[in-house]
């Protein structure tokens, strides 16, 4: 295998550079590691379908990427078979049993600062192998164990550590990280790891070996679910083996939009992104475009208007479907309420962000993506999380995963919302069993039926607007895949009240004509790290810049 994607590497640095578009006529997998995108494609030489690839690919990625691939984590999947409906994959993290309303405040009811992100009590429960098992049960064609194999055998066998990994590496050693995070980068003699040393994970591959034999059993129950808890209760946790073992993946029907003469497939509730994104292209029909050309003053303005309006609705509406709340889905995704809400945009000013009305994101910034299509057209999205950047740094060394911190994504107490992050909304708030709210959106555009755009990104609080304003550039500018995907961004989620742009990419003038019309312009480096893949002619992959590991491959 390593062969194989030396090969590739010498093909995309010699013709197109890394990070350029790349194509294909049989398959194409994109991911933000290169070796997960040649296990991928790998899969797909071998007779795999889509889902196929991209169980593999997953896998892959939670050995070489695991500051946000895992199996301690959770996510969504988006299937458009060749033949047949459109479905989702939910296996978001649930709240413990033994979680509460209350568990993150003070005795004032006042929430403690950090500690709804920090610690093993915000850890969810896993939902990764239980998702891409029932993908799997239900939609792939290769045996389990044939997908699970190349991610123990680089576990098992190493790989050279990247110079992304080797930096994380050096800054965990120098910092007072989790000693388990500190661990994952070092040798049998207590070494940190530099740049191009093979990088074993022998107690991963363990435990991939067990899921590879028993299945989602695995994971849930015997060996890994017991020793799982067993650190728990030893260290202050929450999860318990009953826990693990009531946890199940849900299919789910997707969120469907159109925009002009394409379909929409993206995520369901608990995700946000697939109601957030419909309601925001709904609202772009509207806009003749001609007052707003791209990247002018008009356009950036009406982003975040368009931005602005969807957030305030989707922390209002929004949470896990299955703790009955009352969700307006068909409403929100109707074209008559993007008229609603589109009535009162002025052109020329900021709107206000309403305090009476509420806006959160979710999903820390080491989210990961992956997009595949086969040689059949059959296409998967897939974005998974263990919240913030490795999580919460903590893991059983047994077993040798780190766990996610998601609990982090409920709203931590209830009934208070400032203008800031605090946000207190009854939809998600903290209850046992419960998955918190995303912002994740995976997503499949079809044109006449068939797979045109797969996309997805990572980027926490800005994932939602990051696709959005990538599927635009697509479908209304006509603008090429890696154009879009390196197109500059702009992010707006209600509350706080600000417009944050990607530093260097907005011109000073245009940051003070938004300023003047009452928009609050902050930067930061980059939003977002998006993975796509157009189905036109050929496949065209594109992975983003911003992923200095990522891969487009195919064959």
């Amino acid at each position: 295998m390593l062969k194989n994607l030396t090969l590739t590497f010498c093909i995309l640095l010699g013709l197109q550079g890394l990070n350029a578009q790349t194509y294909a006529s049989h398959g194409m997998v994109v991911s933000d590691d290169a070796h997960a995108s040649q296990v991928g494609v790998d899969i797909l030489k071998q007779g795999g379908n889509a889902i196929d690839a991209a169980v593999a690919t997953a896998f892959a990625l939670a050995v070489t990427l695991p500051q946000a691939g895992n199996i301690g984590g959770g996510g969504f999947l988006i299937y458009m078979p060749h033949h047949g409906e459109v479905t989702t994959v939910d296996f978001r993290e649930k709240a413990p049993l033994s979680a509460s309303e209350s568990m993150f405040l003070d005795a004032e009811g006042v929430l403690v600062p950090g500690s709804n992100h920090k610690g093993l009590k915000t850890v969810g429960v896993p939902g990764t192998v239980a998702g891409l098992y029932l993908a799997h049960h239900k939609y792939g064609k290769l045996p389990w164990a044939t997908l699970l194999q190349p991610a123990i055998d680089l576990a098992e066998q190493g790989v050279p550590l990247s110079f992304t990994l080797a930096s994380h590496a050096k800054s965990i050693a120098e910092s007072d990280s989790p000693e388990f995070l500190k661990q994952l980068f070092t040798d049998q003699h207590g070494r940190v790891l530099g740049f191009g040393d093979i990088w074993k994970q022998t107690e991963l591959a363990n435990t991939l070996a067990i899921i590879r034999d028993q299945g989602e059993d695995g994971f849930y129950k015997g060996k890994v679910a017991q020793a799982l808890a067993d650190y728990m209760e030893a260290n202050g946790g929450l999860i318990t083996t009953k826990d693990l073992e009531n946890y199940k993946a849900i299919e789910r029907k997707p969120v469907k939009g159109t925009y002009k003469s394409y379909d929409i497939y993206s995520m369901p509730p608990p995700s946000s992104g697939g109601v957030a994104l419909v309601e925001m292209m709904n609202m772009m029909e509207l806009v003749d475009f001609s007052n707003a050309e791209f990247n002018t003053t008009a356009y950036f303005h009406l982003l975040t208007e368009v931005m602005r309006r969807a957030f305030a609705d989707r922390a209002e509406f929004l949470g896990d479907p299955d703790f009955n709340y009352d969700m307006p889905l068909d409403r929100l995704a109707s074209k008559a309420f993007a008229k609603e809400r589109m009535t009162f945009l002025d052109w020329n000013h900021a709107g206000v962000s309403d305090p009476v009305k509420f806006g959160q994101i979710y999903d820390g910034d080491n989210t990961t993506h992956l997009s595949v299509v086969d040689k059949e057209g059959s296409a998967v999205s897939l974005t998974y999380t263990i919240e913030q950047s490795y999580g919460t740094g903590m893991g059983c060394q047994e077993l040798g995963f780190l766990l996610n911190n998601e609990m982090g994504d409920f709203n931590p107490q209830s009934g208070f919302t400032d203008r800031g992050w605090l946000i207190g909304t009854t939809p998600n708030k903290i209850e046992p069993g419960k998955r918190m709210l995303s912002s994740m959106t995976p997503t499949i555009v079809a044109k006449e039926g068939k797979p045109y755009l797969v996309i997805g990104s990572p980027g926490g609080r800005t994932i939602i607007n990051t696709v959005f304003q990538t599927v635009l550039a697509v479908l209304e500018y006509d603008m090429p895949l890696q154009e879009a995907i390196e197109a500059v961004k702009i992010h707006h989620q209600w509350f706080p009240d600000e417009l944050i742009y990607e530093q260097g990419k907005l011109s000073p003038d245009l940051v003070k004509a938004l300023g003047s019309m009452g928009h609050q312009p902050v930067s930061r480096d980059q939003l977002g790290r998006l993975m796509g893949i157009l189905v036109n002619e050929v496949l065209i992959g594109a992975s983003d810049s911003s992923s200095p590991d990522g891969a487009a491959l195919g064959y």
